[in-house]
Protein backbone atom coordinates (compact mmCIF):
# COMPACT_ATOMS: atom_id res chain seq x y z
CA UNK A 1 0.00 0.00 0.00
CA UNK A 2 2.89 2.30 0.89
CA UNK A 3 4.17 2.24 -3.19
CA UNK A 4 0.98 2.31 -4.58
CA UNK A 5 -1.59 4.92 -5.31
CA UNK A 6 -4.94 3.41 -5.85
CA UNK A 7 -7.01 4.12 -2.74
CA UNK A 8 -8.26 0.63 -2.59
CA UNK A 9 -4.42 -1.15 -2.16
CA UNK A 10 -5.07 -0.89 1.57
CA UNK A 11 -7.91 -3.16 1.95
CA UNK A 12 -6.62 -5.55 -1.37
CA UNK A 13 -3.47 -6.13 1.23
CA UNK A 14 -5.58 -6.33 4.13
CA UNK A 15 -7.55 -9.24 2.17
CA UNK A 16 -4.29 -11.17 1.00
CA UNK A 17 -2.94 -10.80 4.15
CA UNK A 18 -6.08 -12.81 6.20
CA UNK A 19 -6.20 -15.05 3.29
CA UNK A 20 -2.73 -16.16 3.35
CA UNK A 21 -2.94 -16.55 7.27
CA UNK A 22 -5.80 -18.88 6.44
CA UNK A 23 -3.54 -20.88 4.57
CA UNK A 24 -0.78 -20.98 6.82
CA UNK A 25 -3.46 -22.35 9.34
CA UNK A 26 -4.75 -24.58 7.11
CA UNK A 27 -1.40 -25.74 6.45
CA UNK A 28 -0.41 -25.79 10.04
CA UNK A 29 -3.68 -26.38 12.44
CA UNK A 30 -1.86 -25.80 15.37
CA UNK A 31 -0.98 -21.93 14.96
CA UNK A 32 -4.88 -21.28 15.03
CA UNK A 33 -4.90 -23.34 18.11
CA UNK A 34 -2.27 -21.69 20.01
CA UNK A 35 -3.46 -18.20 19.03
CA UNK A 36 -6.82 -18.84 20.85
CA UNK A 37 -5.38 -20.32 23.55
CA UNK A 38 -3.00 -16.94 23.66
CA UNK A 39 -6.31 -15.08 23.47
CA UNK A 40 -8.21 -16.51 26.09
CA UNK A 41 -7.32 -15.87 29.76
CA UNK A 42 -7.23 -19.03 31.86
CA UNK A 43 -9.83 -18.53 34.98
CA UNK A 44 -7.19 -20.21 37.19
CA UNK A 45 -4.56 -17.80 36.50
CA UNK A 46 -4.69 -15.78 39.97
CA UNK A 47 -4.69 -11.81 39.38
CA UNK A 48 -1.56 -10.14 38.66
CA UNK A 49 -0.44 -7.38 41.21
CA UNK A 50 -0.17 -3.98 39.96
CA UNK A 51 2.88 -3.69 38.67
CA UNK A 52 5.30 -0.19 39.11
CA UNK A 53 7.06 1.56 36.41
CA UNK A 54 10.90 2.29 36.72
CA UNK A 55 12.63 4.50 39.80
CA UNK A 56 14.91 7.11 39.23
CA UNK A 57 18.09 7.38 41.22
CA UNK A 58 20.25 10.88 41.45
CA UNK A 59 23.08 12.69 43.46
CA UNK A 60 22.31 15.66 44.78
CA UNK A 61 25.04 17.84 45.73
CA UNK A 62 25.07 20.43 48.59
CA UNK A 63 27.77 22.44 50.78
CA UNK A 64 27.89 21.32 53.83
CA UNK A 65 26.46 24.68 55.84
CA UNK A 66 23.25 23.70 53.44
CA UNK A 67 23.65 20.23 54.89
CA UNK A 68 23.53 21.34 58.46
CA UNK A 69 21.28 23.44 58.52
CA UNK A 70 19.09 22.07 55.64
CA UNK A 71 17.75 24.06 52.86
CA UNK A 72 15.57 24.61 49.78
CA UNK A 73 16.86 23.25 46.48
CA UNK A 74 16.07 23.50 42.84
CA UNK A 75 16.62 19.68 40.77
CA UNK A 76 16.00 19.38 37.20
CA UNK A 77 15.86 15.98 35.80
CA UNK A 78 14.74 14.16 32.95
CA UNK A 79 12.11 10.94 32.46
CA UNK A 80 9.76 9.92 30.00
CA UNK A 81 5.95 10.78 29.18
CA UNK A 82 3.47 8.84 26.84
CA UNK A 83 4.47 10.16 23.22
CA UNK A 84 2.10 12.42 22.20
CA UNK A 85 1.86 10.88 18.65
CA UNK A 86 0.71 8.02 19.36
CA UNK A 87 -0.41 8.43 23.18
CA UNK A 88 2.53 6.26 24.85
CA UNK A 89 1.23 2.87 22.49
CA UNK A 90 4.06 2.93 19.58
CA UNK A 91 1.97 2.81 16.85
CA UNK A 92 0.91 5.38 14.87
CA UNK A 93 0.65 5.74 11.02
CA UNK A 94 0.01 3.62 8.39
CA UNK A 95 0.11 0.13 8.55
CA UNK A 96 3.51 -1.21 7.45
CA UNK A 97 4.12 -4.64 6.29
CA UNK A 98 8.10 -6.38 5.56
CA UNK A 99 9.39 -9.74 5.04
CA UNK A 100 11.00 -11.68 7.45
CA UNK A 101 14.43 -11.78 7.43
CA UNK A 102 15.06 -15.12 8.33
CA UNK A 103 13.26 -16.57 5.72
CA UNK A 104 13.00 -13.89 2.98
CA UNK A 105 9.39 -13.76 3.35
CA UNK A 106 8.84 -17.70 2.01
CA UNK A 107 7.48 -18.78 5.82
CA UNK A 108 9.95 -21.60 5.45
CA UNK A 109 13.41 -22.46 6.53
CA UNK A 110 15.89 -25.35 5.98
CA UNK A 111 16.76 -27.50 9.16
CA UNK A 112 19.78 -29.19 9.65
CA UNK A 113 19.08 -31.96 7.06
CA UNK A 114 18.02 -29.31 4.80
CA UNK A 115 14.21 -30.36 5.17
CA UNK A 116 11.82 -27.09 4.59
CA UNK A 117 10.21 -26.26 7.66
CA UNK A 118 7.72 -23.67 9.65
CA UNK A 119 10.27 -20.24 9.85
CA UNK A 120 10.04 -19.48 13.92
CA UNK A 121 11.18 -16.48 13.35
CA UNK A 122 7.89 -14.83 11.94
CA UNK A 123 5.52 -17.91 12.81
CA UNK A 124 5.24 -18.91 9.30
CA UNK A 125 3.61 -15.94 8.01
CA UNK A 126 6.90 -14.22 6.28
CA UNK A 127 6.34 -11.26 6.97
CA UNK A 128 5.44 -8.78 9.93
CA UNK A 129 2.62 -6.48 9.63
CA UNK A 130 3.35 -2.95 11.97
CA UNK A 131 2.72 0.79 12.23
CA UNK A 132 5.73 2.11 14.09
CA UNK A 133 5.40 5.55 15.63
CA UNK A 134 7.71 8.09 13.61
CA UNK A 135 8.36 10.35 16.48
CA UNK A 136 9.05 7.38 19.39
CA UNK A 137 10.37 4.47 17.37
CA UNK A 138 8.05 2.61 18.70
CA UNK A 139 9.17 3.28 22.25
CA UNK A 140 5.73 5.16 22.99
CA UNK A 141 7.83 7.27 25.10
CA UNK A 142 9.25 10.65 25.07
CA UNK A 143 11.55 12.81 26.77
CA UNK A 144 9.99 15.19 29.95
CA UNK A 145 11.94 17.88 31.65
CA UNK A 146 11.29 17.90 35.25
CA UNK A 147 11.87 20.85 37.64
CA UNK A 148 11.10 20.28 41.35
CA UNK A 149 11.21 22.13 44.60
CA UNK A 150 12.67 20.29 47.60
CA UNK A 151 13.38 20.28 51.38
CA UNK A 152 16.22 19.20 52.49
CA UNK A 153 16.62 18.29 56.11
CA UNK A 154 19.02 19.51 58.66
CA UNK A 155 21.75 16.57 59.68
CA UNK A 156 21.39 14.21 56.43
CA UNK A 157 25.16 12.56 55.75
CA UNK A 158 26.51 11.54 52.22
CA UNK A 159 24.86 8.61 51.58
CA UNK A 160 21.47 9.40 52.78
CA UNK A 161 18.61 9.08 50.52
CA UNK A 162 15.57 11.52 50.36
CA UNK A 163 12.68 9.32 49.04
CA UNK A 164 10.24 11.73 46.26
CA UNK A 165 7.03 9.53 46.03
CA UNK A 166 5.84 9.16 42.13
CA UNK A 167 8.19 11.46 41.10
CA UNK A 168 10.22 8.76 38.94
CA UNK A 169 8.75 7.40 35.50
CA UNK A 170 5.15 7.91 34.80
CA UNK A 171 2.74 5.03 35.10
CA UNK A 172 -0.29 4.19 33.22
CA UNK A 173 -3.43 1.86 33.70
CA UNK A 174 -1.43 -0.96 34.84
CA UNK A 175 1.64 0.44 36.85
CA UNK A 176 2.02 2.71 39.43
CA UNK A 177 4.46 5.74 39.27
CA UNK A 178 8.08 4.98 39.68
CA UNK A 179 9.94 7.09 42.58
CA UNK A 180 12.94 9.29 42.70
CA UNK A 181 15.96 8.94 44.96
CA UNK A 182 18.31 11.40 45.48
CA UNK A 183 21.44 10.48 47.24
CA UNK A 184 23.20 13.24 49.56
CA UNK A 185 26.55 14.45 48.23
CA UNK A 186 28.57 16.69 50.42
CA UNK A 187 31.52 19.17 48.54
CA UNK A 188 34.95 19.02 50.48
CA UNK A 189 35.08 22.14 52.59
CA UNK A 190 37.96 24.39 52.32
CA UNK A 191 38.43 24.54 56.32
CA UNK A 192 36.46 21.36 57.86
CA UNK A 193 36.83 17.93 58.03
CA UNK A 194 33.72 15.96 58.32
CA UNK A 195 34.03 12.50 59.93
CA UNK A 196 30.96 10.82 61.02
CA UNK A 197 29.15 13.87 63.24
CA UNK A 198 32.44 15.31 64.27
CA UNK A 199 33.84 18.73 62.70
CA UNK A 200 38.19 18.34 62.55
CA UNK A 201 40.52 21.21 61.54
CA UNK A 202 43.23 23.11 62.16
CA UNK A 203 43.54 26.86 63.59
CA UNK A 204 46.74 29.29 63.97
CA UNK A 205 46.88 30.97 67.60
CA UNK A 206 48.78 34.08 68.97
CA UNK A 207 51.51 32.33 71.43
CA UNK A 208 51.00 35.26 74.18
CA UNK A 209 47.25 34.31 73.38
CA UNK A 210 48.29 30.67 74.70
CA UNK A 211 50.76 31.79 77.32
CA UNK A 212 48.22 34.80 79.37
CA UNK A 213 45.20 32.54 78.87
CA UNK A 214 43.72 34.49 76.38
CA UNK A 215 39.87 34.46 74.93
CA UNK A 216 40.23 33.37 70.97
CA UNK A 217 37.43 33.56 68.56
CA UNK A 218 36.58 29.71 67.08
CA UNK A 219 34.52 29.33 63.89
CA UNK A 220 31.31 26.84 64.15
CA UNK A 221 29.33 25.88 61.26
CA UNK A 222 25.76 27.54 63.28
CA UNK A 223 28.37 30.71 63.71
CA UNK A 224 31.63 31.89 65.72
CA UNK A 225 31.93 31.88 69.45
CA UNK A 226 33.76 32.70 72.12
CA UNK A 227 36.42 30.06 73.83
CA UNK A 228 38.92 30.84 76.59
CA UNK A 229 42.36 29.58 76.65
CA UNK A 230 43.84 27.72 79.75
CA UNK A 231 47.24 29.29 80.59
CA UNK A 232 49.98 27.18 79.84
CA UNK A 233 53.11 26.73 77.00
CA UNK A 234 52.85 27.99 73.62
CA UNK A 235 52.57 24.27 71.88
CA UNK A 236 50.31 22.82 69.71
CA UNK A 237 47.60 21.91 71.37
CA UNK A 238 44.52 19.74 70.74
CA UNK A 239 41.07 20.89 72.02
CA UNK A 240 38.08 18.72 71.57
CA UNK A 241 34.48 20.78 72.41
CA UNK A 242 31.13 18.80 73.12
CA UNK A 243 28.19 19.28 70.68
CA UNK A 244 29.66 21.79 68.25
CA UNK A 245 30.16 19.48 65.42
CA UNK A 246 27.47 18.37 62.51
CA UNK A 247 24.04 18.56 64.01
CA UNK A 248 22.16 15.38 64.79
CA UNK A 249 19.40 13.75 63.56
CA UNK A 250 16.83 11.61 64.98
CA UNK A 251 18.20 9.17 67.36
CA UNK A 252 22.40 10.50 66.59
CA UNK A 253 23.20 13.26 68.22
CA UNK A 254 25.42 16.11 67.26
CA UNK A 255 29.03 15.58 66.67
CA UNK A 256 31.58 17.17 68.54
CA UNK A 257 34.55 19.36 67.36
CA UNK A 258 38.35 18.87 67.21
CA UNK A 259 40.47 22.21 67.23
CA UNK A 260 44.37 21.65 66.87
CA UNK A 261 45.83 24.84 67.45
CA UNK A 262 49.59 25.58 66.41
CA UNK A 263 51.16 28.85 68.02
CA UNK A 264 52.09 31.84 66.21
CA UNK A 265 54.82 33.72 67.52
CA UNK A 266 55.25 37.74 66.81
CA UNK A 267 57.41 39.44 63.74
CA UNK A 268 57.97 42.27 62.44
CA UNK A 269 56.39 44.18 65.64
CA UNK A 270 56.31 48.16 65.97
CA UNK A 271 58.36 50.58 68.34
CA UNK A 272 54.93 50.61 70.79
CA UNK A 273 54.92 46.95 70.92
CA UNK A 274 58.59 46.42 71.48
CA UNK A 275 57.88 48.46 74.21
CA UNK A 276 55.01 46.84 75.49
CA UNK A 277 56.79 43.06 75.17
CA UNK A 278 60.30 44.78 77.13
CA UNK A 279 57.78 45.59 79.90
CA UNK A 280 56.48 42.57 79.82
CA UNK A 281 59.69 40.64 80.02
CA UNK A 282 60.64 42.92 83.03
CA UNK A 283 57.94 42.35 84.91
CA UNK A 284 58.33 38.14 83.89
CA UNK A 285 61.86 38.43 85.40
CA UNK A 286 60.89 39.92 88.64
CA UNK A 287 59.27 36.52 89.52
CA UNK A 288 61.47 34.31 87.32
CA UNK A 289 61.90 31.33 89.43
CA UNK A 290 58.32 30.72 89.29
CA UNK A 291 57.72 31.65 85.70
CA UNK A 292 60.96 30.50 84.12
CA UNK A 293 62.73 28.55 86.14
CA UNK A 294 65.03 27.11 83.60
CA UNK A 295 66.86 30.37 82.95
CA UNK A 296 67.36 30.99 86.48
CA UNK A 297 68.76 27.02 86.79
CA UNK A 298 71.17 28.19 83.73
CA UNK A 299 71.99 31.41 85.34
CA UNK A 300 73.13 29.96 88.62
CA UNK A 301 74.94 26.88 87.06
CA UNK A 302 77.13 29.66 85.17
CA UNK A 303 76.98 31.93 87.85
CA UNK A 304 74.87 34.76 86.14
CA UNK A 305 72.80 35.10 89.47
Amino acid sequence: PDRNDDPQSTERFKEISAAYEQLLAADDPDILDSETANNEPSPSEPEQEIAKAADIRLNLDISLEEGAAGCRKAIHYTRGKPCATCDGSGEAGMLRTRFCDACHGSGRVHDAQRNLVRCTACGGRGLFSERICPDCGGSGRDADDISLEITIPPGMLPGDELRLAGQGEPGDEVRQAGDLFLTLTLRSHPLYQLRGRDLHFQMPVSALAMIAGAEIQLPALAGPFGYPLEAGAAETRLLRIDGKGYPGRGRNPAGDMFIELNPVFPQNINARQRKLLLQAHAALLENVAEVMPEILAWQKEHRLA
